[in-house]
């Protein structure tokens, strides 16, 4: 081969590997083809024609007019409830979930135990509905089994102040449920990837183990540990399947967007369901930011 053929050969070569890099790329993307239209389909289109509605009045103008929804007093109270009944499964579920994690680091990542625990949390994780709803209506409904146990082997009424499990307060019950296995899914990792060298080199400096969980072990973990409650809150503060189930009008947000949707009850705002969904909208990608900032922190000591 001559000098002059030499750049012939490799700008062919170069022109194959570019034809072959295309061609997977291609490929990739018409893999990616389906998701991308389920997402646009079922999430995109539907999130901004609600939220769009928003702004606009029954003649079809634009205004800005409709935010006044968020000062009217129901809509405040269904806002703060959603809040609390978000914020105390969040916490509780994951105090609890990350309890059930550190008792399943003694276990065999490959046992019975550990199987058991991992496949119950996947599944019990996305049980909710109207399946959900009826299991607990079972268990402390006004009829249920617990709550009859409880009166008639204690005397305790659990529904003395009016049946709980359909008050917004008795939402934290049914959203632990599928809470707590949630944040065993979620932080089990971060439990896993804590390496025992950092123990032993605790331990040669002269760090008690307890020194170790507070000083070393504590803040490593802390950034995975509020990502997994954030995400909890996120997915208690938009469920609503359980709610619906179980409370027929209002008392959180996303009871109030189908109340809305159903009947105008704010006199003056229209579209007041989209004005809701808004809200929620923006509550919902502040958590889902702070969520991706801690977990980009939480995944330094997971490499």
């Amino acid at each position: 081969m001559t000098a002059a053929s030499t750049p012939i050969a490799t700008a062919t070569t170069a022109t194959g590997a570019g034809t072959a890099r295309f061609r997977r790329l291609g490929a990739g993307w018409l893999g990616f083809t389906p998701f991308a239209l389920y997402v646009l389909l079922f999430l995109a289109v539907p999130t901004v024609y609600a939220v769009a509605s928003g702004f606009f009045t029954d003649a079809g103008a634009f205004t800005f007019a409709n935010l006044a929804a968020f000062a009217n007093p129901v809509i405040v109270t269904d806002m703060v409830n959603s809040f609390w009944v978000s914020a105390v499964v969040a916490l509780v579920g994951a105090v609890v979930g990350a309890l059930i994690c550190f008792a399943l680091l003694g276990a065999k990542p490959t046992g019975m135990l550990r199987t058991v625990v991992d496949s119950a949390s996947s599944v019990l994780a996305q049980f909710g509905g109207i399946m959900l709803a009826f299991a607990f209506i079972a268990l402390i409904g006004l009829q249920g089994v617990l709550t009859l146990t409880l009166k008639q082997t204690f005397g305790f009424d659990i529904n003395a102040n009016g049946p709980l499990l359909y008050q917004v307060s008795g939402l934290v019950f049914p959203y632990l449920y599928f809470s707590i296995p949630l944040m065993v899914i979620t932080f089990m990792p971060a439990i896993e990837g804590m390496q025992h060298q950092w123990a032993e080199a605790a331990a040669t400096l002269g760090a008690s183990r307890a020194t170790y969980w507070w000083r070393v072990a504590f803040p490593i973990l802390a950034p995975a540990f509020w990502g997994s409650t954030i995400l909890l809150f996120a997915n208690a503060f938009s469920s609503f399947a359980t709610a619906a189930a179980l409370i027929d009008q209002g008392g959180i947000m996303p009871l109030a967007i189908k109340q809305q949707l159903t009947s105008e009850t704010i006199v003056g705002v229209s579209n007041t369901a989209g004005v809701l969904a808004l809200g929620m909208l923006v509550v919902m990608v502040i958590v889902m930011a702070a969520y991706s900032m801690l977990q980009r922190r939480a995944r330094r000591w997971q490499r």
